[in-house]
Order: structure tokens, then sequence, then C-alpha cells
């Protein structure tokens, strides 16, 4: 009579050992943090994923990552980590950030695994950064000469400050970064440098001239039409507002896009004297605040062979009607010039959803040059070349930018309301940053030499 539960409890027993046996070997086959997943985190992550930087936690051991376990799994497997936004199908990338299918593979199975941490010995030695720079150690520092205060709340118009550099020489920048001081209000940050060299007087009453790039003819880049126009003319005066000229580009800073690296014989052109202002979008959070933002500098060792500039194409001119789920609007220019183009970032509010981006050769050729077809305004990418795109004269581009003006949005301030070009986050922009260089002219061919019968 009790042969029949012995024999159960036996079996039991039996298979509770190869069940054991079983998981350790699948937890012995797992990839562990210390040997497998350390160097992925490490080459991939730790930029960000540091203390002090943008990133909400550090991953630089294994007590920091256990954690997030869970959550790193999920978002490499949906590739939301490393952030990349652009279709692969469509361009190759120096600062494409994402992961192989190998590593993407390692990473899953580790998670999925419990995360297991494996022999500390095996563990590479910690990446080690420069103290508060991406960049390494800038040859220059500008900094903001106050800590401005932002409000706990309400609008912020766009702030401008001016800072000499006192170069006493041409500079020319092979890396920057711009660092905020306060990252929770900082929305966006573009510097410019202004010559020092008085502009030309301009006849009084004037209107003043909107600069459009010297080798694009370009359509849609004049001053919105906005129906909300005369309310911000009887806005309160901006405590700081902008210098004209702002001058140059010089760089930037907004969610995820803080420093730009040039190739080598390239770099940007920063004059002797220069002043640098310095545009700050603030967004008031709830809490009261201080900021002083600075920017650092890597010079190039000698004169580079190019000279970056930086261009914008944009729509100034549209309206997003209300409950529009997938309103299209273009901005298209003619190149003037032959040019090599070495980065395109695409800039919407929350409204946008995609970009795309299309060249039309003066062969009649037409190609993608760059889709995103999820762009997040939380994370914005300057997309750089891994060859710089040749675009002779003739080109016509063609941007193109898809929104959601619906209730269907959950970024959507109010879709209820008509949406036109505007600085704020609840209102929208159709922006282009263009990175380019001119490029040489081509030699004249010389004459046949003369025929002698």
């Amino acid at each position: 009579m009790r042969r029949a539960p012995i024999a159960a409890a036996s079996a039991c027993a039996v298979a509770a050992v190869i069940a054991t046996v079983h998981g350790a070997r699948a937890e012995g086959d797992a990839p562990t943090f210390s040997k497998d997943v350390a160097p992925i985190v490490f080459k991939h992550c730790a930029t960000c994923h540091r203390p002090g930087e943008i990133a909400p936690m550090s991953l630089l051991s294994y007590k920091d990552a256990r954690p997030w376990a869970k959550s790193i799994g999920e978002e490499v497997s949906m590739g939301a980590m490393p952030p990349w936004h652009a279709d692969p199908a469509h361009g190759q990338f120096a600062n494409d950030r994402r992961l192989s299918d190998a590593e993407k593979d390692t990473i899953v199975r580790w998670a999925s695994a419990g995360a297991p941490e494996g022999d500390p010995a095996d563990l590479p030695p910690t990446p080690k950064f420069p103290e508060g720079w991406q960049i390494g150690q800038p040859d220059a520092v500008v900094s903001m000469t106050e800590d401005y205060p932002v409000p706990a709340d309400g609008t912020v118009e766009y702030k401008y400050f001016s800072v000499p550099t006192n170069f006493t020489e041409d500079k020319w920048i092979q890396a920057i970064e711009v660092r905020p001081g306060t990252r929770s209000v900082v929305h966006h940050v573009i510097v410019f440098a202004r010559d020092p060299k008085p502009p030309a007087p301009q006849p009084a009453g004037a209107a003043r001239p909107r600069p459009v790039p010297s080798f694009l003819a370009a359509e849609g880049m004049e001053e919105p039409d906005n129906p909300d126009a005369d309310a911000k003319k009887k806005a309160p005066l901006n405590d700081r507002p902008a210098p004209r000229p702002l001058g140059a580009f010089v760089g930037g800073f907004a969610p995820g896009q803080t420093t730009r690296v040039y190739a080598p014989g390239t770099g940007i052109r920063v004059p002797a004297g220069a002043v640098l202002t310095f545009q700050m979008h603030y967004t008031a959070n709830g809490t009261a605040a201080t900021d002083r933002t600075k920017v650092g500098f890597i010079f190039a060792k000698e004169r580079p062979k190019l000279e970056v500039r930086m261009t914008e194409l944009s729509n100034r001119n549209f309206t997003i009607p209300a409950g529009a789920a997938n309103h299209r609007i273009e901005a298209n220019a003619t190149i003037q010039r032959d040019v090599s183009v070495w980065s395109i970032l695409p800039h919407t509010h929350v409204r946008g959803r995609r970009w795309e981006y299309e060249a039309t050769y003066p062969d009649g050729r037409v190609e993608t040059i760059l889709s995103v077809p999820k762009y997040d305004f939380n994370w914005q990418t300057e997309y750089v070349f891994k060859e710089p795109l040749k675009l002779p004269k003739g080109t016509k581009i063609k941007t193109i930018a898809w929104y959601d003006n619906s209730a269907n949005n959950p970024s959507n301030p109010d879709a209820s309301a008509d949406v036109h070009w505007g600085d704020q986050t609840w209102e929208e922009m159709q922006f282009t940053a263009v990175a380019y260089t001119i490029d040489a002219a081509p030699a004249p061919t010389a004459a046949p030499p003369p025929r002698h019968d």
C-alpha cells in the first residue's frame, strides 16, 4: 500500500535533482556580468551611465547594474538602448550607437538568466574618464559669467548671455562639449561666436534680414507668418535679449547631444577676440534653480585643411491642424556650390514623429540620404556620416517631417489647438542643422599643345 507514494516521492526527488542539475548547467552557460556584459557596457554605455552624466543611473559596477537588469534586457531587446533612430537602410554613420546582434544577445541572455555576476576576477578595468568632461580635458573652458535664476514655474523666453573668449589668435575647434550647470532646467543650448569686427551699419528703420545659407537657394525659410506674433510683441521685455548679430554657430547641447568631435583635417574656426553668445532655453520644472552653463574646447594641433560651417534648412511657415495625426511639412533647397555634408541634425518638438531626407542629383538620380522613422524629442542625435556626402551644385534637397497633433499622442500638450512655428516646446519647429565644407574648385583642364603642321 505504501509503494506507490514512495515511488512517487522517489520520482519527484529524481526530477528535482535533474531540474537542479539542468538549472545549474543553464546558469553556468549564461553570460555573466564580469566576463561578458561589463565589456559591452563599458564600451557602449558608460559614457552616459556614470556618476554626474545625463543617464539616470550608473552602470560601472555589478552592484550598480543588477537592480536594473530586467529593464536593461527589455530596452536592449527593443533597440531602445543605446538610443539610435536612423534607418540602417539609408546611410552609414560614424556615431552609430547600435549594438551588434551578438552584443544584444549576450545582454538579453544575461538578464533572462537572473543577471549572474560571475567571477569578479574576470571584470575588465573600469574605464577612466576625465573629471567632468566627455571629450577629455579641454584646452579652454568658457563659462557664463553669472548664476542665472530660473523660476519654479511660468514660461521662460530664450535668454542670451555674451562671454568674451579673449582668444589672441584664431582658434580651430577639433572637439566641443557644452555642459549645463543645472541640467534639470536646461532644455537646450546653442553657442554662437561673434566676430569682434563691427558689422556694416544698417539704414535707420531697415528690417533685419534673416541669414540664408550661402550654398543653398531655399524655399520656406523666411520669417513665419504666425498669428501668435502680436501676442509675443506684447510680452514683457526679455532681461537677456539676443545681441545682433549672433554670429556663427559653434556648438550646442540638447537631450542626447552634448559633444561633437570633428574628423581629422577639419574644424570650426573661432576668430581671435570672438565673443561667444549662449542661447539658453530654460524650462521651469516646479523648483527654482540657478544655472551657469559652460563650454569646453579642444583645439586642432594645426590649421585644418577644411573649415566646417554650420547652416540650417527649415520651414517656418506652417500650420499643423488640431487633431491631425500625420501632418507632413517639407523644406526644400537647391545646392548652389559643390559641397560635402558631414552631418545632419533633425529637430522638431513633442509632436514630431519621423523625418526623411532626399537628394535629387543633377543627373536625375534620387537618393534617401537619411531616414529617422522614430524621431525622439527626448534623445536628439546629430547623424555624422562615416564618409562625407558629396552634393554637387544643382542637387535638390527635400526634408520632410511628420507630426502627430492628435489626442493619441501622449506628449501632445493640446490636441485641440492649431500649431505654428515657435520657440517653446508646446509650439513646433521644422528645422535641420547641417555641417558642411565647401569643395575645392576642380583644377582647370590644360589646353592641348598647339599643333605645328
